[in-house]
C-alpha cells in the first residue's frame, strides 16, 4: 500500500509537470516538464529530509534530557536512536522526517518545550518514533516537497511566460496545480496519526500523549501559522488549524477521536 501511493505521487507529479508544460510551451514544455519532473522525484527521495528541515530553519539540538528520552524510546522501538532538532517556534509541536529509520530526524519546537511537562513532551517524542518505526516519514516527507514543488513550478511558468497567458494558464495555476498538491497530501492516510499514536502510546504513556494532543491542538487552534501549508501533515497537529480550506483537506483526524483511541487503550 505504501509503494501505491508512493508510485500514485509520483504520477500525478510528472503527468501536472507535462501538463504546465504543455500548456505554456508546447511539445518543449512538456520536454522541460518531464525533466523538472525527473528531478524533482529524485531530489524528493534523496534530500526531501533535509529541505524540510532547512524550511524551519532546524538547528541539531544538544538538549541532554530531551536527547535521553529521545535515546530511550528509540531502544524500546528497536531502531537507531534518530537526531534531534531544535525548531524556533512559539507554537508547541514536532514531526519526524527522513527516508527510513536509518534516516531519519526528529524536531521539536520551542513552544513543545516550554509549555508541556516531560512526561507529554516524552510522550509527542514517541508518538513521532512511531512515525519513523511505522515506515511514514518517506512518503510524508517526500509529499511535503513535493506539495511545494508544484506550487513554485506552476507559478514560475505562469509568471515567466507574459506573452502565452490565458484563461487555461490561469486555470492551471490557481486551480489544477493547488488540487494536484492536496491530492498527493491526501494520499498519505489519515490512519498514520492514529496508527503513530497507538505506537507512541505503547512506547511511552497513551495519557500523557492525550493530554499533549489537547494542549497542542489548543494552541495550534489560538495561534495557527499562516502561509504554505505543504508541510502540515508533517506535524503532529496541523499548526495551520486555522484555515477553514485547510480543515477541509485535512490529513490528521479530529483531535478528539485522537484523544477517545488513546483514552481507550488506558
Amino acid at each position: 500500500m505504501a509503494l501505491f501511493r508512493l508510485v500514485l505521487m509520483l504520477g500525478v507529479l510528472t503527468g501536472l509537470f507535462l501538463l504546465i508544460g504543455f500548456v505554456f510551451a508546447g511539445t518543449a514544455g512538456m520536454t522541460l516538464g518531464l525533466l523538472l519532473a525527473l528531478a524533482t522525484n529524485f531530489f524528493a527521495y534523496w534530500y526531501s529530509d533535509k529541505f524540510v528541515l532547512h524550511m524551519y530553519r532546524a538547528k541539531p539540538y544538544e538538549n541532554k534530557k530531551i536527547n535521553s528520552m529521545l535515546e530511550r524510546i528509540a531502544a524500546k522501538a528497536s531502531i537507531p536512536k534518530p537526531p534531534l532538532y531544535f525548531v524556533d517556534m512559539d507554537v508547541p509541536n514536532a514531526f519526524a522526517t527522513g527516508r527510513n529509520a536509518k534516516h531519519a530526524a526528529v524536531a521539536v519546537t520551542k513552544g513543545l518545550l516550554e509549555k508541556l511537562s516531560d512526561r507529554e513532551v516524552e510522550a509527542v517524542l514517541a508518538h513521532e518514533i512511531g512515525h519513523v518505526k511505522n515506515k511514514d516519514t518517506l512518503i510524508a516527507t517526500m509529499a511535503a516537497t513535493i506539495a511545494g514543488a508544484i506550487s513554485w513550478i506552476a507559478y514560475a511558468f505562469y509568471f515567466g511566460d507574459e506573452r502565452n497567458r490565458n484563461a487555461l494558464s490561469f486555470a492551471v495555476l490557481f486551480f489544477l496545480a493547488p488540487i494536484a498538491a492536496t491530492l498527493i497530501r491526501l494520499a498519505i492516510s489519515r490512519s498514520r496519526e492514529l496508527s503513530a499514536d497507538r505506537t507512541g502510546a505503547m512506547l511511552s504513556n497513551p495519557l500523557d500523549l492525550a493530554s499533549a494532543l489537547r494542549k497542542i491542538s489548543g494552541h495550534a487552534a489560538a495561534h495557527p501559522l499562516r502561509g504554505n501549508s505543504a508541510t502540515s501533515h508533517l506535524f503532529i497537529v496541523n499548526p495551520f488549524a486555522g484555515e477553514a480550506m485547510i480543515k477541509l483537506f485535512s490529513t490528521h483526524p479530529p483531535i478528539d477521536e485522537r484523544i477517545a483511541t488513546l483514552k481507550a487503550m488506558k
